[in-house]
């Protein structure tokens, strides 16, 4: 059976290398755990976990190359010179990644430093998805009809006049799905394309790559110092390290509810926009329009992302209710990167624990404004919902 190999270091979101840089400027002792949840239920073959095991190795040989690293120091001024030369002696360490297989289940683990261990989980998803295809035989649209269908997609987005960025790594059909639709948009995208989070794919396009922060940041954050002061503390050591660079703000960790009431007139100027990643969109905008009015700032003036399971149609109707009271853009993933007339994968990997300096394990938790994609374990959740007042 085939397996698949990653072809460049830098076949990863952005946000992955924005948040190792600022982990290892401010957190290089903490120890971390992620784990892989199977929402979908997908059943995987016999041997799958192998084949995975082969891809995961290989890794191992990857390396930021002289090219990749003039790109990041060009585009990317603010990762500092150190960073980038701490990148291009960094290598995937294989033994981080724990893989087993019962029936058709298979567990997937990562445990390590969180500075080495925080670039597994978007290529190991993509490893997982495309080796998923592979091993059951399932075949795609052929190249033409990607390329077409993707041309109408980005067609359509430059009719409503809209920012459209590709956000499809972690739940792509293959690299060359991932590959094809990147060079489809970068043609025919016009004004709306406005570039990807692949950090490969925007080098291979002569592109900014895009992203700032995932929830892990204040996940993290919330271990180290309490729910309480997780967005507040997470937000500050954010500008610590990027001052105004990289300036949206992920809101719904801890509910955007709980962020709002934190996200003070300090934050709220210095801070570009924000990032919308669950919950009802149109009702976010409110939220997000009525917060900047309130601290005497012009929506006009800020930008909120949307990236939540997007397609046209959605985009549409969030277009149609921001136009002309708050700049937007849409960061759209699996629309773009695993629609080739197969049913995408339903499936993340999650920080489940942490070791802060001088502490011991702990469970992480994320209470999103979508119930079912609350994180950690039921004690932790009950927990972080008293101490930040939450009712339900």
């Amino acid at each position: 059976m085939e397996t698949t190999f990653l072809k460049s270091i830098l076949d990863n979101d952005f946000y992955k290398f924005t948040m190792q840089h600022a982990v290892i400027k401010l957190f290089p002792k903490a120890k971390v755990r992620y784990a892989f949840i199977n929402r979908g239920k997908h059943k995987f073959p016999s041997g799958f976990a192998d084949l995975l095991r082969k891809s995961v190795d290989a890794m191992a040989d990857l390396r930021l190359t002289k090219e990749e690293k003039n790109y990041l120091s060009h585009y990317c001024p603010y990762l500092d010179p150190t960073y980038l030369d701490f990148l291009q002696g960094y290598n995937y360490d294989p033994s981080e990644v724990h893989i087993t297989q019962e029936g058709s289940d298979i567990k997937v683990t990562i445990e390590g430093f969180w500075y080495r261990t925080i670039l597994w989980e978007v290529p190991l998803m993509a490893l997982i998805s495309e080796l998923f295809y592979k091993a059951n035989h399932l075949i795609r649209l052929n190249d033409e009809a990607v390329k077409n269908q993707t041309k109408s997609k980005v067609d359509n987005y430059n009719k409503l006049g809209v920012s459209v960025l590709e956000f499809g790594t972690r739940r792509r059909h293959s690299y060359d799905v991932h590959n094809l639709v990147n060079e489809t948009l970068h043609t025919f995208g016009g004004n709306s394309f406005i570039g990807t989070s692949n950090v490969h794919f925007a080098m291979t396009n002569n592109k900014r790559p895009l992203g700032t922060h995932a929830h892990e940041w204040f996940m993290f954050h919330a271990a180290q110092y309490g729910f309480k002061m997780a967005n507040l503390i997470s937000l500050e050591h954010w500008t610590q390290v990027y001052g105004g660079d990289l300036g949206i703000a992920l809101t719904d960790t801890y509910t955007t509810e709980i962020f709002f009431h934190q996200f003070d007139k300090k934050y709220s100027k210095l801070f570009d926009g924000v990032r919308h990643d669950s919950g009802d969109p149109v009702e976010f905008a409110q939220k997000v329009i009525q917060h900047y009015t309130k601290m005497g700032i012009d929506a006009k003036s800020k930008t909120i992302v949307f990236s939540d399971s997007l397609n046209f149609d959605k985009v549409k109707i969030i277009s149609d209710f921001c136009k002309d009271k708050i700049k937007m853009s849409f960061g759209i993933g699996t629309n773009f990167t695993n629609d080739v007339g197969l049913p995408s994968m339903n499936m993340v990997i999650k920080l489940v624990e942490t070791k802060p300096d001088h502490s011991h394990w702990q469970g992480v938790v994320k209470l999103s404004d979508e119930k079912n994609k609350n994180t950690g374990t039921p004690e932790m959740i009950a927990l972080a919902k008293e101490v930040l007042g939450i009712k339900s």
